[in-house]
C-alpha cells in the first residue's frame, strides 16, 4: 500500500537514523537495559546528528521545519530496530510545544538555543501521586513571594519519563485555588531548573517496561522559582495544557501503530526459522492467517496514524481526533503485539527477544496521556453524548 505522507527528505532522514541506531545503539542496548537508563551522554549524540532541533527556529540553532513528520520516522524506526532513545523522546514532544506556544522573546532567547544543543534536557511534571488523568485535582503549589521577584514551590510529582536527566521541567502547579464553577481554574506552568536548591529526584521508578527511560518521582520543598520562568499567564494552565495533549495523544498513537509494524516484522522472521514437526511455523495456515489478521489491522492503524499527522501538521487536529487515533491505534498494537508475541511460543516469553520488550513496552500506550476510558469520554462528549 503506497504511503503519501513522507517524502525524500524524510526517507534520506530514515536512512541516517537507521545507521545511526545500528552503530550507536544496537551494540550498547543491554547495557542501557542493565542500568534502567540511556546514559546522558547519548543525548548529546543525538542533538549533533539534529534530532532536537528539526522544529526550533533557525535563529535558535534548529532547522525551522514546522512538520512532525521527522518525529514519526524516528518513531518507526526505533520501533523496527527494537530500541527506545532513553527518555529523549518526551524532550521533544512535551518540552517544546510549551515553549513555542507560551515562551517570551527572552525565555526563548535562554531555553532554546541549549534546548538544540542538549545541554538543557526538559521534561513535563504533571501528574501527581495521587492526580493522573485528574489533572486538575493536583496539589502541588506555586506561591508568589512578598516582593513579587519569585515563586515558592511545594509538592511532588510522580511519573515523570526523563525526570532523572532532566535540566528544566515544565511543573504544573496551583497558583491559585479552584473557581466553585471552574475546578481548573488556578493552574500554572513553570520552566524549574532543577539544579534549584529544595528540588529533588527521588526513586528512579521500576516499571513494568520502557526501561530505558528514566522515569521518577519528584519533590519541591520551597524551591524558588523567579518570575521570568513562568511560562504563559498565571493561572491558565490547564488550557496550556489541554491544547498540547492533542499533539502528545497523536505522539503516542504513532508510537503504538509503529510497535504494531514492527512486531509483525519480528514475527515474520521468526516463523520463517522456526522449524515445528520439520516444518517453519511460516508454513502453517494459522500461522498465515495470524499474520494476515495482524497485516489489516496495522495497515488500518496506519491510516489513522497518517491522517492525524497530517491533521497535526496543518494545525488542525482536534482533541477528540487525537484522542479516538490513540484509542484506535493503542488498542491494535495492543491486539497485534500479543498475538505476534504467541507466534514466538515460549521464547517469546524471553526478554533477549525483541517482541517481549515489546509487549512490555507498549502496555503503557493505553495508560499514559490519558487513559482508554478517558480517551472515550472525551469522544463521546464530541459527539454530543
Amino acid at each position: 500500500m503506497r504511503r503519501t505522507v513522507f517524502n525524500e527528505d524524510h526517507e534520506a532522514f530514515r536512512k541516517t537514523i537507521r545507521a545511526f541506531i545500528e552503530a550507536e545503539v544496537v551494540p550498547v542496548y543491554d547495557e542501557w537495559l542493565a542500568a534502567g537508563q540511556a546514559p546522558r551522554d547519548f543525548y548529546y549524540k543525538l542533538a549533533e546528528l539534529g534530532v532536537f532541533g528539526i522544529r526550533v527556529e533557525e535563529e535558535f540553532g534548529g532547522a525551522g521545519i514546522e512538520s512532525h513528520k521527522f518525529e514519526a520516522v524516528l518513531s518507526e524506526e526505533t520501533a523496527r530496530a527494537g530500541i527506545a532513545f532513553g527518555g529523549s523522546g518526551v524532550h521533544v514532544l512535551l518540552g517544546l510545544p510549551y515553549i513555542q506556544m507560551l515562551a517570551t522573546a527572552e525565555q526563548k532567547q535562554r531555553y532554546l538555543p541549549k534546548f538544540v544543543s542538549g545541554e538543557e534536557m526538559w521534561a513535563l511534571a504533571m501528574t501527581e501521586p495521587g492526580t493522573g488523568s485528574d489533572v486538575a485535582g493536583m496539589k502541588t503549589t506555586a506561591k508568589l513571594s512578598e516582593d513579587g521577584t519569585h515563586y515558592v514551590l511545594n509538592g511532588a510529582k510522580t511519573f515523570i519519563t526523563g525526570g532523572v536527566h532532566a535540566d528544566r521541567v515544565v511543573v504544573c502547579a496551583r497558583t491559585a485555588a479552584p473557581r466553585e464553577d471552574d475546578r481548573r481554574f488556578g493552574i500554572s506552568l513553570f520552566a524549574v531548573d532543577t539544579k534549584s536548591e529544595g528540588y529533588s529526584v527521588g526513586r528512579k521508578l521500576d516499571k513494568l517496561g520502557l526501561k530505558t527511560s528514566d522515569t521518577a518521582e519528584l519533590a519541591f520543598v520551597d524551591v524558588k522559582v523567579p518570575v521570568n520562568d513562568l511560562l504563559g499567564e498565571e493561572n491558565k494552565g490547564f488550557g496550556y495544557l489541554g491544547h498540547n495533549l492533542a499533539s502528545e495523544r497523536w505522539g503516542i498513537a504513532f508510537g503504538a501503530y509503529a510497535q504494531a509494524k514492527a512486531a509483525i516484522r519480528f514475527a515474520k522472521e521468526y516463523v520463517r526459522d522456526r522449524t515445528v514437526f520439520g516444518k517453519p511455523v511460516a508454513t502453517f495456515q494459522n500461522t498465515k492467517f495470524e499474520l494476515a489478521a495482524c497485516q489489516a489491522e496495522v495497515d488500518a492503524a496506519e491510516a489513522v496514524a497518517d491522517r492525524a499527522l497530517e491533521a497535526l501538521d496543518a494545525g488542525e487536529l482536534t482533541p477528540a481526533e487525537a484522542a479516538s487515533a490513540k484509542l484506535f491505534c493503542t488498542e491494535v498494537a495492543h491486539r497485534v503485539i500479543d498475538r505476534c508475541l504467541q507466534l514466538h511460543g515460549g521464547y517469546g516469553f524471553m526478554n533477549e527477544y525483541p517482541i517481549a520488550r515489546l509487549y512490555a513496552d507498549n502496555r503503557v500506550n493505553r495508560i499514559y496521556g490519558g487513559t482508554s476510558e478517558v480517551m472515550k469520554m472525551i469522544i463521546a462528549k464530541d459527539m454530543g453524548l
